[in-house]
């Protein structure tokens, strides 16, 4: 028989919709609590999510009281992160959170040092890690096809019109989105960041009040190099949101489009002035053990608090992400080479 594990979600709003269902599907899972700041918004969550009895309140410690959860949900914006996750962990729970783990890496060391003290699993979602397409490209990758990794390159381009909030964020790009790529980054090569150096801009007719363009050099662990190219203010052939890659091993070289489209070419043999290469098909996985974005890691989370196991985007983990924005947009503002540590 499953143990019956509790749930309060902090934080109601539209984000909800990606984690919500799931729930329904996990044998066991039962959510006793919603809390948001505006009140008709959790009563209206819980109402929809068919449990019009559990417990609703705009205060997490007094929700927490009532309930007594084993597992906090937290989906609220990014600057409350801090406050609802060492929140949940000094109560005792377990706690899966929206990207990103924080506003600043000084909360983001704070919220990891809560965690291990309190002996609780805080884990993020990095829901584009539970891509069956970078599942099968890191299997590859994995198998030694092109040997070794030595340079790693993303471009990202997409005229996103956003309007409302986005219009108006400083490292708009930086913060709300290469976190995904970023990570990604990490995921595929394997490697953690070392230093970095990079250049924002805002380009001429942009429709954002600040920097919507970017262009980063890490130096990754390894020796290995990984070079981002983005923006959101680009029109035209844009790319996937999982982005344009190439991945350069020293045998040969992977292009993965961020979608189903990849191509890889290996070394022939050696002679002449350029090597013959011969097409490699990238096999398919039937069936990657970890997809499908947010369910995906929502099940994994709570089979590792079941199994008290490690989920892949713990925290400990998840922060070197983090410092890979945070170091851009330090180096960005210093217009000098960053040293990233976390």
């Amino acid at each position: 028989m499953t143990s019956t594990l509790k749930v309060v979600l902090a934080g109601c709003g539209s984000i909800t919709n990606a984690w919500l269902p799931v729930t329904k599907e996990i044998e066991g899972l039962q959510m006793v609590g919603f809390v948001d700041l505006i009140e008709d918004a959790a009563r209206k969550k819980a109402a929809e999510y068919g449990t019009p009895d559990a417990v609703v309140g705009t205060d997490l410690q007094k929700v927490l009281d009532q309930t007594n959860p084993d597992i906090v949900f937290d989906c609220t914006i990014p600057e409350a992160h801090v406050s609802v996750t060492l929140t949940a962990l000094k109560h005792g729970c377990h706690v899966l959170g929206e990207k990103p783990l924080a506003d600043s890496m000084e909360n983001a060391r704070k919220m990891v040092a809560a965690s291990q003290e309190a002996g609780k699993i805080y884990a993020v979602i990095q829901n584009r890690r539970y891509d069956p397409n970078i599942r099968n490209l890191k299997a590859f990758l994995q198998s030694g096809a092109i040997g070794a990794i030595t340079t790693l390159s993303s471009d990202f381009f997409i005229g996103a019109h956003f309007g409302g909030f986005r219009d108006h964020m400083k490292h708009v790009l930086l913060l709300d989105m290469a976190i995904h790529t970023f990570d990604a980054a990490r995921f595929i090569s394997g490697a953690d960041p070392v230093s970095v150096y990079c250049k924002e801009w805002n380009p001429a007719g942009s429709w954002y009040d600040h920097d919507a363009s970017a262009i980063a050099i890490f130096e990754m662990s390894n020796g290995l190099v990984y070079n981002y190219r983005g923006s959101w203010c680009a029109e035209g052939l844009k790319t996937t949101w999982e982005s344009d890659w190439r991945i350069i091993g020293q045998q040969g070289t992977v292009h993965w489009s961020g979608d189903q489209n990849m191509q890889a070419q290996v070394v022939a043999k050696s002679e002449g002035f350029i090597n013959p290469y011969n097409d490699v098909q990238i096999p398919t996985e039937p069936a990657p053990l970890k997809i499908g974005g947010h369910a995906g890691l929502i099940r994994d989370f709570v089979q590792c608090v079941r199994t008290n196991t490690t989920p892949e985007t713990i925290c400990t983990d998840n922060i070197k992400s983090l410092a890979m924005v945070f170091g851009a947009i330090e180096s960005a503002q210093s217009r000098k080479t960053v040293d990233i540590q976390w």
